[in-house]
């Protein structure tokens, strides 16, 4: 039995690592847990807690921090799957295969340079992002896809969303909005977005941040507010911690420098990038300071987006690109090979084939 642990730094990590585990535990003969650092906020521990409990998933629960990693390490765990590099060294062992499936594929820098010479397998999900790795220096990658989206290509269908039974309209489109946490540009279409609910269903997805970090608990409250208001807005509590299932249903997406409009690409299905996000003080007076944080190359190259940097112009861009919803389709379905490899559902797949080849070569 080969034993794995799933390191998950936070809770939107774990949407990455389910069709993982799923496909572990297809193949069989794996004996999977995961686990959270104690530090996190105790409602987020609590939500992964019950996830986990829900996927049949064992958790290592710790006293404090030092107890989880003395339990992690004593435990000399076959695979460590993590998402960042994290912990991973205060637990990894020397036989231990340390697999990186880095938890967004969006537009920031820590993509490149969150790294670890550890790391024994890194899954890349795309051509580009792996001949740019390899410029970085990086090795030991693994061209997969994107595992988070295996499940938006199921030979089941998706299960149903009921949407009269969250207060929304079946007869209308439904929008879904999903900002990052920072820059986000939550700040700035906060006021217009009731317009959208006049004649859409407007589903409002936050990031993780917006509910368990104190800096960002703002952009949740304020969004509580908006959907309390308006009867076809749809706020998605914190215990939907995976936004896979609400891609299924949305006719477009609206978000801003996340990983989403990446994501959403598997249906292809429009996309709305909205430029018009809010920075803090300090990176507004330091501009560069902000934007070697940015992947700002591959923000250029985005073609497959209708792009907004007026909040104003948002209600009439989200109408036209519902009534025209096959504009910029062949754009798309162009980003989809650049962006995401092969989209066939069979990511974890060709994953867990690389971790299982590694581990014969290992103990031949």
């Amino acid at each position: 039995m080969t034993t794995v642990l799933f390191e998950n730094h936070h809770l939107y990590y774990l949407p990455n690592f389910i069709p993982i585990i799923d496909e572990m535990r297809r193949r069989g003969g794996y004996d999977i847990v995961a686990s959270i650092p104690t530090m996190m906020d105790s409602k987020e521990k609590d939500v992964f807690n019950q996830a986990c409990k829900n996927l049949n998933i064992n958790t290592i629960i710790g006293t404090d921090e030092n107890d989880r990693i003395k339990q992690l390490n004593q435990a000399k765990y076959d695979v460590i799957i993590v998402g960042n590099v994290g912990q991973l060294n205060p637990i990894v062992h020397s036989e231990t295969l340390a697999v990186m499936v880095y938890h967004g594929i969006g537009l920031k820098q820590s993509y490149y340079n969150d790294i670890d010479e550890r790391v024994d397998i890194r899954s890349v999900e795309s051509e580009s992002r792996l001949e740019e790795l390899k410029s970085h220096g990086h090795n030991n990658l693994v061209l997969t896809g994107f595992t988070k989206c295996d499940p938006l290509i199921s030979k089941n269908p998706p299960i149903r969303f009921d949407l009269e039974k969250y207060g929304l309209n079946p007869r209308n489109k439904t929008v879904l909005y999903a900002p990052s946490f920072y820059p986000s540009s939550l700040d700035q279409l906060a006021p217009v977005l009731a317009k959208l609910s006049f004649e859409t269903n407007l589903i409002i997805k936050l990031h993780n941040f917006s509910w368990y970090q104190d800096r960002y608990l703002y952009q949740s409250r304020e969004m509580k507010k908006l959907a309390i208001k308006y009867p076809n807005i749809y706020l998605a509590p914190p215990e939907d911690y995976n936004i896979i299932p609400y891609y299924n249903i949305a006719d477009l997406l609206v978000s801003d420098i996340s990983s989403t409009m990446f994501e959403y690409l598997y249906l292809n299905r429009p996309i709305i990038m909205a430029e018009c996000t809010s920075l803090r003080l300090k990176h507004q007076i330091f501009k560069k300071r902000f934007s070697k944080k940015m992947d700002l190359s591959r923000m250029e190259e985005i073609e497959f987006v209708f792009r907004m940097d007026k909040p104003e112009d948002l209600p009439s861009l989200v109408y036209h690109t519902l009534e025209y919803p096959k504009d910029l389709r062949e754009e798309r379905l162009s980003a989809q090979t650049n962006y995401l490899y092969k989209v066939d559902g069979q990511a974890s797949g060709r994953l867990v084939d690389a971790i299982e080849k590694k581990l014969a070569w290992s103990e031949s």
